[in-house]
């Protein structure tokens, strides 16, 4: 039966970390795959993670499964977390969140519920979007649409056309938006862009599919899902995806929600039913162990606090990158306008250079980032800054 099989590329990502690892030199820079480092290359665990990580272990007494929806307090809390308690929608019980396998399985659960409610909706997502996006979404069987995003060659958003291409959207498709730190642009759209994107969707009659997978890298917890809970209280329904692996460290524990917001609470509860049994038929039971430790940061204050404290280290810590890496250009002459590395937020920036750029400057100076340019500045170290500055404005000269 396998003989029918040929060999599929590697996935890009990985195919970069893999060329990374073989790389010996020990001035190789890693930009590739999306993980928080710190200065010295570690992807940390938390405190608060290990904190509560042997509170469960101390006082756990069976691994026996929780729920196809995951822990209920876990889903409370992520409801409390991204929408916030005072929600008109949360008020009116429309809200239902079901845990997930990751960000990636709450996509995945949500294209699929898509799939079953409207066969024939398209879903559009902006380009350029996170990689994994297609396959994700396409793969449930979605046809997918794109609509302009960002402007390469001017390195900022091109508002104006999504705009434009989103009015011509038809009544009743969808429409994924990042909540905020876009990947793999950084290009977030600001407090006036979303009040217009709200307005559209609500006017237009289109479904919002949300992505908020780095919440609390941008600004804070707060601001970043201000854009995520303003489109919630102006349509009657929306999806929204969220993630825990950046913003709790928790990568391989595999740790999100989905929540959906009915127009109704009768409607919140049919959907509710549909994703239990979608879920169910995926992967039957999502894993237990890194959602238990997240609702233990969520529920306790001293350990909230401590989260809230070692994420803005975090934050600041890229934020100080972007800073330090246009200093570094523009010191070195570079003719560009490096101003955009400070003014996008989150993790990634594109460089804006073809893919021969791309090539050069992983051969000649170990740089490792995606084809596409796309840059993890969580990567660099202030060591790594002027090297990294050296091999783009060689690459690009």
């Amino acid at each position: 039966m396998f003989e029918t099989l040929n060999r599929l590329s590697d996935d890009a990502i990985l195919g970069v970390m893999a060329k990374y690892r073989e790389d010996p030199s020990p001035l190789k820079i890693d930009l590739g795959v999306g993980v928080y480092r710190d200065a010295e290359g570690h992807t940390p665990v938390l405190e608060c993670v290990r904190t509560a990580e042997r509170r469960i272990v101390a006082a756990q007494v069976t691994k026996a499964y929780v729920a196809p929806a995951g822990r209920e307090e876990f889903n409370a809390a992520v409801v409390d977390l991204v929408l916030g308690r005072e929600h008109r929608a949360v008020g009116e019980r429309r809200v239902i969140a079901v845990q997930t396998p990751g960000g990636c399985g709450a996509l995945r659960v949500g294209a699929e519920l898509l799939r079953a409610a409207a066969p024939d909706a398209s879903i559009h997502v902006s380009d350029p979007t996170w990689a994994n996006h297609l396959p994700l979404l396409g793969g449930a069987g979605l046809r997918l649409q794109r609509y302009p995003y960002y402007e390469a060659a001017a390195r900022r958003l091109d508002f104006d056309a999504m705009i434009e291409r989103l009015e011509r959207a038809p009544t009743g498709d969808v429409v994924l938006l990042h909540g905020c730190c876009h990947n793999p642009t950084g290009a977030d759209l600001d407090a006036d862009q979303w009040r217009t994107v709200a307005d559209l969707v609500s006017r237009r009659g289109l479904l919002p599919y949300l992505d908020l997978a780095y919440q609390g890298f941008g600004a804070d917890l707060d601001a970043d899902a201000q854009g995520v809970r303003l489109i919630a209280s102006r349509v009657p329904e929306c999806l929204i995806a969220t993630s825990f692996s950046k913003n709790l460290g928790l990568y391989r524990e595999r740790v999100g929600a989905l929540l959906a917001v009915g127009a109704s609470e009768a409607r919140a509860a049919a959907v509710r039913s549909h994703v239990l049994q979608i879920a169910r038929s995926i992967y039957s039971m999502p894993p237990d162990h890194g959602a238990a430790i997240a609702v233990e940061i969520f529920t306790d204050p001293a350990l909230r606090r401590t989260w809230i404290a070692e994420l803005a280290t975090m934050r600041e810590r890229v934020q100080a990158m972007r800073r330090l890496l246009a200093d570094a250009l523009r010191r070195l002459g570079g003719d560009g306008d490096y101003d955009y590395f400070e003014r996008q937020r989150g993790m990634f920036s594109l460089l804006g250079a073809p893919p021969a750029v791309v090539e050069r400057l992983r051969e000649e100076f170990h740089v490792y980032m995606t084809a596409d340019g796309r840059m993890n500045l969580a990567g660099l170290a202030p060591s790594s800054v002027e090297r990294l500055a050296q091999a783009i404005l060689r690459a690009t000269r």
